[in-house]
């Protein structure tokens, strides 16, 4: 049977990781993509990340390339590169060099892999993702972005640390764009079957939203000198997964929405369905008039990042 191919562009800690991630649960083939200027690096990393396969125990082919052709045919393409974010900058002050990095990487593909189904990890991320299917010309369905994943990870991790249960208990679902404007759905968040809201009263909950947030922030703040990777990372190998082995998994994804939820021609994180084909169908769901309203926040939020980011490119 034919392994999957799997190209991820940009070799930084995210990129390397998801390999990682990709690599142990045997997802497939890996192509690890940088810059010329980067020369070894993708290369050793894979070597590296090659001779733990006896150890570990997998059996995935890790290439390390600085162009584009080893890539050629991939059936998905996973996009980190750009510049990360430092201590004090949000994710929109990254908006304009990594507009024209992204931009350029899905030129490159739509050349090489003009089948693939692309996952956008780059920040800031609703901008980002709607570049790159600006740029290549794919049908929307075969771009989208991760975020929701992660974003709902985190808001699980603190929801367990506060009540002192298994994240595994924990089901959530996070709507919205990538940043302050998320929306953790306190109705469609269970512990166990139960209701959140009969486990925390509200001032704590909101709390808890707060920080998940301001995960990345958080986590950026302590590093100074760099941001998350182990959680972006296994937020996007987990789509990846459902993706190469057409599981089907409803997952929060920032995808494209026109009708949906009136969006209007964005890219938003919404509940999706995910298989073989990117993104198989957007669930629409019943909010709250609270809810609502934080999403349409949310909405706008993103709306303004990408007209920002049109004068820009």
């Amino acid at each position: 049977m034919r392994r999957a191919k799997i190209t991820i562009v940009g070799a930084g800690n995210v990129g390397a990781t998801t390999a990682h991630w990709c690599a142990a649960a045997e997802l497939g083939d890996i192509v690890l993509v940088d810059i010329p200027a980067t020369e070894g690096m993708p290369a050793g990393k894979a070597l590296d990340l090659m001779e733990a396969s006896p150890i570990v125990g997998f059996d995935s082919n890790i290439q390390g390339v600085t162009s584009y052709e080893a890539t050629e045919g991939s059936d998905v393409v996973v996009i980190t590169a750009g510049i990360p974010r430092k201590p004090g900058m949000s994710r929109d002050d990254l908006l304009a060099t990594n507009a024209k990095i992204v931009g350029s990487v899905a030129e490159q593909i739509k050349k090489t892999s003009p089948q693939a189904v692309i996952i956008v990890v780059s920040n800031p991320l609703d901008a980002m993702v709607q570049r790159v299917w600006q740029v290549s010309g794919f049908p929307h369905q075969r771009v989208l972005g991760q975020a929701g994943v992660l974003d709902t990870a985190r808001y699980r991790t603190f929801l367990a640390m506060e009540l002192g249960v298994s994240v595994e208990d924990i089901s959530a679902l996070l709507m919205g764009g990538h940043g302050d404007t998320m929306v953790p759905l306190a109705s469609c968040t269970s512990v166990g079957g139960i209701p959140v809201t009969q486990l925390l009263p509200e001032k704590r909950l909101q709390e808890i939203i707060q920080r998940a947030r301001d995960g990345g922030a958080e986590i950026v703040g302590l590093l100074k000198t760099g941001s998350a990777f182990y959680a972006p990372a296994a937020a996007t190998a987990q789509m990846v997964e459902s993706i190469v082995r057409d599981k089907k998994r409803l997952l929060p994804c920032a995808a494209y929405c026109d009708k949906e939820y009136g969006v209007g021609g964005y890219y938003v994180g919404v509940p999706v369905v995910l298989g073989t084909g990117g993104v198989e169908r957007i669930i629409e769901l019943k909010l709250t008039d609270s809810e609502k309203a934080a999403f349409q926040k949310s909405v706008d939020a993103v709306k303004g990042l990408v007209g920002a980011m049109a004068k820009l490119v």
